[in-house]
């Protein structure tokens, strides 16, 4: 993992925009990521009010592959190719050494994608906004509206690999070997309900740790110390190579913030459950 922090504050935020950038990081560039799963477009309540200088990034489009081009059996949130995502980060004004910021309005959970992504991707330098837009509000941070302005075009290079991930096929034998979490909802992780993908249940061998119970009630993270507890009281240990998926790959990213805060080097599975459960050849498990 990088040595640079993985979470910000809103008044460290607040300096960083006066400065243009963090003391100890390079020029800033703030991106808003609003999606959920029932409102995957969240342009117009960017519109309505972000947090002054940050560019929406639209998650369906430049956080994954485009829809066009995507297939059942690679999820419904497949990685989008590196060169398309290089395209879209330069087209967000990032050169090499800046410094990204991302938040939502949904604790995080929409946010975490980017900065997993961005991570994988190569760019060393990625925050979350801790405790996301309303954080920054409850702060007395100012907000503004419109659609932004358009920043010059950055000169980065990206390439995947910068972060430790799963395949498809490596799942089966991690799973069977070291803790593999299962991000969701408990009742989807026990098959009680499925509302989107083809199959209801889980991962054989997979471990449930619903992400949301990695935040507190204001959305923002829990400390190092009590998400390690809580990552011990599920299996793991100083030692231990753990994997984490969710329904689509999105949420996932949010648990593997959790673990790395904790100390760990987690390995997220970006298919997830959306691209396991769409290979009929693949086994299900259901209840705890």
């Amino acid at each position: 993992m990088s040595t640079t922090p993985i979470l910000t504050d809103p008044d460290e935020l607040a300096e960083a925009i006066k400065a243009g950038r963090y003391p100890d990081g390079g020029p800033l560039r703030l991106l808003d990521v609003r999606w959920r799963l029932d409102r995957p477009n969240g342009r117009a309540e960017f519109e309505r009010g972000h947090i002054p200088g940050a560019l929406y990034v639209d998650l369906e489009t430049e956080l994954a592959a485009p829809p066009a081009d995507r297939r059942p059996e690679d999820g419904r949130h497949p990685l989008p190719a590196i060169d398309d995502l290089e395209t879209v980060v330069r087209s967000w004004g990032v050169d090499e050494g800046d410094t990204v910021v991302v938040y939502d309005d949904l604790k995080n959970l929409s946010a975490a994608r980017a900065w997993w992504l961005l991570r994988y991707a190569g760019v060393r330098d990625v925050r979350l906004l801790d405790g996301a837009l309303r954080a920054w509000k409850n702060a007395g941070g100012a907000v503004e509206t419109g659609p932004g302005d358009a920043p010059v075009p950055g000169t980065i290079t990206l390439r995947y690999g910068a972060l430790p991930a799963l395949s498809l096929d490596e799942v089966p034998e991690f799973a069977a070997s070291a803790p593999l979490l299962d991000a969701r909802a408990a009742e989807r992780y026990r098959g009680e309900t499925e509302p989107v993908d083809p199959r209801a249940g889980h991962v054989p061998g997979a471990i449930s740790a619903p992400t949301t119970a990695n935040v507190d009630a204001e959305g923002r993270f829990l400390t190092p110390g009590e998400l390690r507890a809580r990552f011990e009281d599920l299996g793991l240990t100083d030692a231990s190579a753990v994997g984490v998926y969710c329904g689509s790959g999105v949420t996932a990213a949010h648990e593997a913030v959790a673990l790395a805060l904790a100390g760990y080097e987690p390995r997220l599975f970006p298919g997830s459950w959306s691209q396991w459960s769409n290979h009929p050849e693949l086994p299900v498990a259901t209840g705890d």
